[in-house]
């Protein structure tokens, strides 16, 4: 299968972050980058564009990027949304996967390969824990609507494979560089699309005492958590000054 036009849409899962590169728009690779260096390869009119933007909820997603996505007439569009949403105080998930399921019947709609995702698993332990059972709610509403419309679906909930220790960031809370590696192995497999992109096999990191480990929560508090909390207090986004980093469709170089 061959791909002409890919457009990316989502939040920072998407745009890139956690994996840092200077040389490219935002300062950032990521998996989408990553897909995209695959498919040109396929043929030689190849164009890529990532709408994504960090912080990004899902109903700003949908208003912000979902027309000018179509107007790119692309014939592969990827979408991720949610863990923005679910990580805040309060959330109607029932009207969150109901607005999430118009939306993927109208990217259906344009004849476009449409591929999305599921969220993380958080697990039983760590900071997140207390929201587990609402991501599996949002979770199993994105495997209804994946199913509804017959969209290609990555399901991140059930990565057992993978040890998020070893390709999560230092913030806790993004895909690190191997991570976004491995996440572009899995979005071209779903796909179907042949590549030569292996699993990756990061370096274990090494086991800390627990003085260290404190020390290393503490970081992780003051330079991650609290700058977030904050945020979220004040009605802020970490995307409130960032613009999408391939706004327009684009050969990959």
């Amino acid at each position: 299968m061959t791909f002409h036009r890919f457009v990316a849409l989502g939040d920072s899962f998407t745009e890139g972050v956690g994996d840092p590169d200077p040389t490219r728009p935002n300062g950032l690779r990521g998996w989408a980058d990553r897909v995209a260096e695959v498919l040109a390869t396929r043929t030689d009119d190849f164009g890529y564009a990532n709408l994504a933007i960090r912080g990004r909820k899902l109903p700003a997603i949908l208003e912000e990027q979902l027309e000018p996505a179509l107007a790119l007439e692309p014939d592969l569009i990827t979408i991720h949304g949610g863990g923005n949403d679910i990580l805040r105080p309060r959330v109607d998930v029932d009207a969150l996967v109901a607005a999430y399921d118009d939306a993927i019947g109208r990217l259906v709609a344009s004849g476009a390969r449409v591929a999305m995702f599921t969220v993380f698993d958080p697990g039983p332990t760590g900071v997140f824990a207390a929201m587990r059972g609402r991501f599996a709610l949002f979770n199993e509403g994105v495997r209804e609507i994946a199913d509804r419309h017959d969209v290609t679906l990555v399901d991140m909930w059930r990565m057992r494979d993978a040890d998020l220790s070893l390709i999560m960031d230092t913030d806790r809370m993004h895909l690190n560089a191997a991570g976004h590696e491995d996440m572009a192995r899995r979005v071209l497999d779903a796909l179907g699309i042949d590549h030569d992109l292996v699993p990756v096999n990061p370096e274990p990191r090494p086991l800390l005492g627990r003085r260290e480990q404190a020390v290393e929560h503490a970081r992780w508090t003051r330079e991650f958590l609290a700058p977030w909390i904050h945020r979220r207090i004040t009605g802020r986004s970490s995307g409130d000054s960032v613009s999408p980093k391939r706004p327009t469709l684009a050969p990959v170089e």
